[in-house]
């Protein structure tokens, strides 16, 4: 269809238009240009113009009706059988789910993806327990009691939660910080000091039990308050740079157990870079088996990996070569001794059984507040975050209030039996996906698998090498590794987003875990501050027969309404940048108005001069003359009708503006404050100070609600100055202006 269809097209809306005044789109192919153009106008002409209504009368036509006193949101809940039932299911989402569960389906496919996630749980609970810092087995029962739990009270089908390497870093740094191991130093000998590991794991698994309480209680209360939102503070590129930022913490606290030497336990700011060079230094103490042992399990580990993840649709589920590498290694270490002949560190014992839950210690409440809300805070975005994508994969919803509640229960009851927090993992959630996952189950079953290995398994694993384990967290930091990638992608796509990821990156690299995400959060809000105060502010123009605005730097066909400036903002009003708005408003106008203001001001002061003086001069004149008073009076009301009584811009003799109004276009106004109310106000007492009205257009209704409870409106500004749309206000002018037109025609 040809240029001068489309116009038409936009003009006249083609559903519903096909009569005899406008053809059907079939009836068009055979006009000729002007033909088309004849038929615009016709469909023009015979549309019955709508009523042109500001604010007020819309108010008063629609019957709007008066806003809630004292509602501040909250709703009355009434105590019946069905509500009851209802938070009964939303807070236990398994009696839902669970009576509707297809057997024939869904379990064959939970059972053997449980399974799998489950074997997964075993070598990465063991690893993750030496990453924060504790006993192998609290990893183990980290693996066990939150994943049971999930299935009471989660709403992902597909999320496999447990021990997570950021997580477990973010404990780490805070144990070695609180409970160094030098303050359980026994004996010193020479440069070797001997250390009483037992005393330390026993205060450290008192602390972190304390830490993923408390973080527990932090979550279930922002669930409770509807606070599901506070993630969204966190950024994608903000999120994803913190956990690149993490994986490299993750990776320096393993390089120990990699080379096997011994170095201290640093935490604060910059500690990253001082435990990096206490490596370096040690280089030439490096236990050689030690590191042929790693690099050995991490090829092997890497290349298994990336089989897996290449034959995925063929194999049934992938092999558990995490599983393999550790009973092997244990295998090998058990029959060589290679702790003994070689030095090499292993894990040593892990107490079969289950423990008997425990009360935290609450005396550390104080001093790991804020180190369990940023856990709190994490871990729940990563969960929610995975949770998202597979339901928005599978077509189901996850609740992000019961997810924060269902994560916070499983990390406070936890804490009692000795666990520290849990998230989510991407790897062991990918892989309940593609093993054939459905539900929650599968993590009953993932759970059983873990039970059977503290019950039975565990004390086998006496002789694990930690180098292995520390070779399956290294290796499984390749997916976050890859994040850098965003780099290049942000660079191309939002440079304010790059911004937030390098400096949360770096900023979590100098400053640690706790206080670089405090930092990286500061800076992520102070982008978004930022952003307001640099608009876009754009003259629209009006695109030629529709009632279509748009900016008219960027569209040709956009043409100014003449004597009128239409203004919009990309964003919305308040104290940070609404001066920057009318310092905007007034530069696009193409007129200095407070220049105009000021030469009419000085203007109206010279003519009060000589009105005084001219009145003066009649006074003098008229005392003296006492023979011819007649004339005096006469030329006394000359003198007074000679001076307009409100002096307009033209009789002072100063230039006018190109325009007689404008139109402020609030379609991206969400809100004002006290402050914006205040300039706005300004800007209309400033433009009418040089003759021009000003018009509001496409105001929402609840900032209009804003205005009026903030004494917006007076007697000289009322709501028939506001429109439900640009295109009813430019009407509004134009009628108005030609209704002048005709009444000083009618005059002459």
């Amino acid at each position: 269809m040809r240029k001068g269809t489309k116009s038409v097209d936009r003009a006249v809306g083609w559903p519903g238009l096909c009569s005899a005044a406008v053809p059907c789109p079939a009836a068009w192919t055979g006009m000729q240009e002007g033909q088309v153009g004849m038929a615009a106008e016709m469909a023009l002409s015979h549309r019955a113009p709508r009523e042109v209504l500001s604010e007020a009368e819309l108010e008063e036509v629609a019957q709007r009706k008066p806003p809630a006193k004292g509602s501040i949101g909250l709703r009355k809940i009434r105590c019946t059988g069905s509500t009851a039932k209802s938070l009964l299911f939303r807070f236990l989402p398994f009696l839902y789910w669970l009576p509707r569960y297809p057997v024939k389906d869904w379990l064959l496919g939970d059972i053997i993806s449980g399974f799998s996630v489950g074997i997964m749980h075993l070598p990465q609970g063991l690893a993750y327990a030496l990453l924060a810092g504790l006993p192998p087995v609290t990893g183990l029962y980290s693996s066990f009691y939150p994943v049971f739990l999930y299935f009471f009270f989660g709403t992902s089908r597909h999320n496999s939660v447990g021990p997570f390497a950021v997580i477990s870093v973010m404990i780490g740094s805070l144990t070695e910080s609180l409970l160094p191991s030098e303050n359980f130093v026994e004996s010193v000998n020479g440069s070797n000091a001997t250390v009483n590991e037992a005393l330390r794991d026993a205060a450290r698994v008192e602390l972190v039990a304390t830490i993923t309480v408390l973080t527990g209680i932090f979550q279930v209360a922002l669930g409770l308050l509807q606070f599901g939102f506070v993630v969204t503070y966190l950024s994608d590129p903000l999120v994803r740079g913190y956990t690149t930022a993490a994986s490299v913490h993750v990776l320096i606290s393993q390089l120990k157990n990699v080379f096997g030497i011994s170095i201290g336990e640093h935490s604060g700011p910059l500690s990253l870079f001082v435990t990096f060079i206490e490596i370096c230094k040690k280089l030439p103490d490096t236990n050689v088996g030690t590191l042929v042992t790693a690099i050995i399990a991490m090829v092997a580990i890497f290349i298994v990996k990336q089989l897996n993840h290449k034959f995925a649709a063929k194999l049934p589920m992938p092999i558990p070569i995490e599983l393999i590498t550790i009973i092997v290694s244990t295998g090998i270490s058990y029959g060589v001794n290679l702790n003994d002949k070689f030095g090499i560190s292993v894990v040593g014992t892990i107490p079969s059984g289950l423990k008997p839950p425990v009360v935290p210690n609450f005396s550390y409440f104080g001093q790991v507040v804020g180190n369990a809300f940023a856990i709190a805070v994490v871990g729940y975005a990563i969960c929610i975050s995975l949770g998202k994508i597979f339901a928005l994969k599978h077509g189901y919803k996850v609740d992000s209030n019961q997810e924060l509640i269902a994560l916070g229960l499983c990390n406070f009851l936890g804490g009692f039996f000795q666990c520290f927090a849990i998230s989510c993992s991407m790897s062991r959630s990918l892989v309940q996906e593609t093993t054939g996952g459905n539900s929650q189950v599968a993590g009953v079953i993932a759970s059983l698998v873990i039970l059977v290995t503290i019950l039975k398994i565990g004390e086998l694993f006496y002789d694990l090498p930690k180098a292995i384990l520390s070779a399956i967290i290294i290796v499984n930091l390749k997916g976050m590794f890859k994040q850098f990638s965003d780099l290049s992608t942000l660079w191309k796509s939002n440079r304010v987003d790059l911004m937030v990821w390098i400096v949360t990156f770096v900023a979590t690299l100098l400053l640690n875990l706790d206080i670089g995400l405090a930092a990286s959060v500061a800076f992520g809000l102070l982008t978004v501050i930022f952003r307001t105060q640099l608009p876009h502010y754009s003259i629209l123009g009006r695109i030629s027969n529709t009632d279509v605005y748009r900016d008219v730097a960027e569209y040709e066909m956009a043409q100014e309404i003449p004597g009128v400036k239409i203004f919009r903002s990309s964003c919305t009003l308040y104290f940070a940048n609404v001066e920057l708005y009318a310092d905007a408003l007034k530069k696009k106008s193409g007129i200095n108005v407070d220049r105009l203001i000021e030469k009419k001001k000085k203007a109206l002061k010279k003519l009060k001069k000589q009105q005084k003086k001219a009145e003066k001069e009649k006074a003098k004149k008229k005392k003296n003359a006492e023979d011819g008073p007649g004339v005096a009076v006469i030329e006394l009301n000359a003198g007074e009708n000679s001076v307009p009584s409100e002096p307009t811009l033209r009789s002072l003799g100063l230039p006018q503006p190109s325009f007689h109004a404008i139109i402020l276009d609030f379609s991206s106004v969400s809100f004002v404050d006290t402050v914006s109310i205040k300039i706005l106000k300004n800007i209309f007492r400033d433009f009418r100070e040089i003759e021009v009205d000003v018009f509001i257009a496409s105001c929402p209704g609840s900032v209009l609600a804003q205005m009026e409870r903030g004494n917006f409106f007076s007697s000289t500004i009322t709501k028939h100055s506001f429109f439900p749309s640009v295109h009813d206000a430019v009407e509004h002018i134009s009628r108005k202006r030609h209704q002048a037109s005709a009444d000083r025609s009618t005059r002459m």
